[in-house]
């Protein structure tokens, strides 16, 4: 299962939420059903951005979490959690259980840890993946995975443009994209808050303000000892307004803190979920799907089916903003400049 010559092998850590969410959102327009008339887009999407991160990262073995559906541990111990999120569509509901079920027919690995978060299974694959030899790419939308950055684990941050446009998160580069190391992350993203969480951070803390403070402090203790003693240190990172809202901000960041803490010791078996998959479960999850670049590539990225035939010219697919053509489509547009593969 792992490479020769010594380097490590690689887990790809999928967050199925996100990536679902993700293309549920932007992929509704093209309406895309299963035979029988089930709402299949948001599968169809994952799918298709699952290839194109194997066909890019070459992992040898993909393991995907998914929130637990009945259940959660931080809603319980902080109602504020995602209160103020409506109720799930059902189409959405629908196509999160068919995605789970599709990817563990693949012989994916699939873990919906109890009473957890896809978080939770990705930081806990992070974690347990250097003892097995393995460096982990965790694929997210979601920013909650900076944190986890560090020399053996990257992050493909999906954003628009699907797998091809996005950027491979190093620590290095999230100094460059944030102005923080991968350390300082958690503190970062408290003082900010998450508005789709219902956890309001530090008035006035923006992404720059909370970066120039841990910059000048190291870190959100440091900067609450500093202001304890007078906050001159504080004061001189981002002036007196500030200093003063966070002096009285320290419960909201310690909230946020233990609230945004991922669990790393979900039980993951990292054997599971290995490459190459079964040729003949590759083609069956894909027959339905109207992806005739994504099909193709699976057999020869998941299944390692050198008789595949070629894929055919890569087409304008995948859960961006770009145009995906409707089913009915009976051709997919011609490759151009910008296109972008999924």
């Amino acid at each position: 299962m792992g490479h020769s010559h010594g380097v490590s092998r690689v887990v790809l850590a999928v967050d199925g939420n996100s990536i679902v969410h993700r293309c549920f959102h932007s992929q509704a327009r093209t309406g895309f059903r299963s035979v029988d008339g089930r709402p299949r887009w948001a599968v169809r999407g994952l799918l298709s951005q699952l290839v194109a991160a194997a066909d890019r990262l070459a992992p040898d073995a993909i393991v995907v979490g998914f929130d637990d559906p009945d259940a959660s541990v931080r809603r319980e111990r902080w109602p504020q959690y995602k209160a103020q999120r409506a109720e799930k569509l059902g189409t959405l509901v629908e196509q999160l259980d068919a995605a789970a079920e599709v990817l563990r027919a693949l012989g994916i690995a699939v873990v919906v840890p109890p009473g957890w978060e896809a978080d939770d299974v990705l930081a806990s694959v992070a974690r347990q993946a250097p003892a097995a030899g393995a460096t982990t790419v965790v694929m997210t939308s979601d920013r909650d995975a900076f944190g986890l950055i560090d020399d053996h684990t990257r992050v493909l941050r999906i954003i628009n443009g699907g797998v091809d446009a996005s950027p491979l998160l190093t620590p290095d580069r999230l100094v460059t994209l944030l102005g923080v190391h991968p350390g300082q992350y958690p503190d970062f993203a408290a003082l900010r808050g998450d508005p789709s969480d219902n956890l309001p951070g530090v008035r006035g803390f923006g992404p720059r303000t909370a970066a120039r403070l841990l910059a000048a402090l190291g870190g959100a203790e440091e900067a609450f000892a500093d202001l304890d003693a007078g906050g001159t240190r504080v004061v001189a990172a981002v002036g007196p307004a500030c200093a003063a809202r966070l002096a009285g901000s320290r419960a909201s960041w310690e909230r946020n803190r233990q609230v945004m803490a991922m669990r790393d010791d979900v039980e993951i078996d990292l054997d599971a979920g290995h490459l190459p998959l079964p040729v003949d479960a590759v083609r069956a999850a894909f027959v339905a799907l109207d992806l005739p670049w994504t099909a193709a590539t699976a057999l020869r990225v998941l299944a390692h089916d050198e008789t595949a035939p070629p894929p055919p010219p890569r087409a304008l697919l995948g859960c961006s903003t770009l145009n995906w053509p409707h089913r009915s489509s009976r051709f997919w547009p011609h490759q151009g400049s910008g296109v972008v593969r999924v």
